[in-house]
C-alpha cells in the first residue's frame, strides 16, 4: 500500500509564524536603543535636553491636572473630523477622475495645482475667509488629508489591470458591475495606503493649524511651552501626537489587512 505523505513546507512557510514575533522583538530593541541614546544625551546636558524620566514626570503632572487629556481630546477631535471629511470627499472624486475621462480632464488641473501648495500656506487665507474658530483649523487638516487620499484613489482606479475589465465585459458584465466588482476591490489597497498617508499629513498639519487662536490642543500646548523654553512639555506633546498617530495608523493597517487579505504579501 502506498503511503501518502504531506508535502514539506517551504522555508518561507516555516518562517511565517515567526515574523510577527521577530518584528516585535526588533521594535522593542529599537525603542530601548532610542531611550538609551536619549538618556545619554540628557545626562550629558546636550542643549539642556530633558531625560526620559523628566519627561515622564512632566507627563504625570499634566495627566494629574487633566491638561494632557483635554489637549489630546481637542487635537484628536480636530484630526478625526478633518481626516474623515477629507477621505469621504476624496474617495468619490478619485473614482470619478479615474473612471470618467471627462471628470479627469475637469478636476485634475485643480487637484494637481493645490497638491503643490502646502496646506500650511493656506492658513492666512483660511483665517481671512473662515475666521479664527474651529472651522479654519479643521479645514487645513481636511485639505492635507483630502489631497493625499484623492491622488491615491485616482491612481488605484487607473492602475486596475485592463485584462480584468476586458474579461468581465466578455462575460457580459455591465459597467456598473465592473465598477463595483472589479474596480473598487482592485483600488482598495491604493485607497487605504492613501488614507494612511492622509492621516500622517493630518497629524503633521495639526500643530500649525492650532496656531489659529487655539485655547487647547497638543500643538497649542507645545507652542506655549516654547515661549517659556519648557522642553519637557514640548516632548510630552510630541510623544502624545506620535502615540495617537501610531495607534490610528495601526487601526488603518488592520483594516487594510482585513479588506485586502486576497493580496500576496512578503
Amino acid at each position: 500500500m502506498t503511503q501518502l505523505t504531506m508535502p514539506a513546507k517551504s522555508p518561507a512557510a516555516r518562517r511565517a509564524p515567526r515574523r510577527p514575533q521577530r518584528a516585535v522583538t526588533l521594535n522593542l530593541i529599537a525603542v530601548a536603543a532610542g531611550l538609551a541614546v536619549w538618556t545619554l544625551l540628557g545626562v550629558l546636558g546636550v542643549q539642556a535636553l530633558p531625560t526620559p524620566l523628566e519627561v515622564a514626570a512632566k507627563a504625570g503632572e499634566l495627566i494629574a491636572d487633566g491638561t494632557l487629556l483635554g489637549d489630546a481630546l481637542a487635537s484628536l477631535r480636530r484630526v478625526l473630523l478633518g481626516f474623515l471629511l477629507g477621505t469621504l470627499l476624496a474617495v468619490p472624486i478619485g473614482f470619478l477622475m479615474g473612471w470618467y475621462a471627462t471628470a479627469r480632464g475637469l478636476l485634475e488641473p485643480y487637484i494637481q495645482f493645490f497638491r503643490t501648495i502646502p496646506p500650511l500656506a493656506i492658513i492666512p487665507l483660511a483665517i481671512v475667509l473662515l475666521g479664527i474658530g474651529e472651522v479654519p483649523k479643521v479645514f487645513v487638516i481636511f485639505l492635507a488629508a483630502f489631497l493625499s487620499s484623492v491622488v491615491a484613489t485616482f491612481q488605484g482606479v487607473v492602475d486596475v489591470d485592463r485584462t480584468l475589465i476586458n474579461a468581465a465585459r466578455v462575460l457580459g458584465a455591465s459597467d456598473r458591475t465592473i465598477f463595483l466588482k472589479v474596480v473598487v476591490p482592485a483600488s482598495t489597497p491604493f485607497i487605504l495606503v492613501g488614507m494612511r498617508v492622509g492621516l500622517g499629513s493630518a497629524w503633521g498639519t495639526l500643530v500649525a493649524a492650532e496656531l489659529i487662536a487655539a485655547q487647547e490642543g497638543l500643538g497649542f500646548r507645545m507652542q506655549q511651552a516654547q515661549l517659556y523654553y519648557d522642553l519637557s512639555t514640548i516632548f510630552v506633546g510630541l510623544i502624545a501626537i506620535g502615540v495617537l498617530g501610531l495607534l490610528m495608523d495601526r487601526l488603518l493597517l488592520l483594516a487594510e489587512r482585513h479588506l485586502t487579505d486576497w493580496q500576496e504579501r512578503r
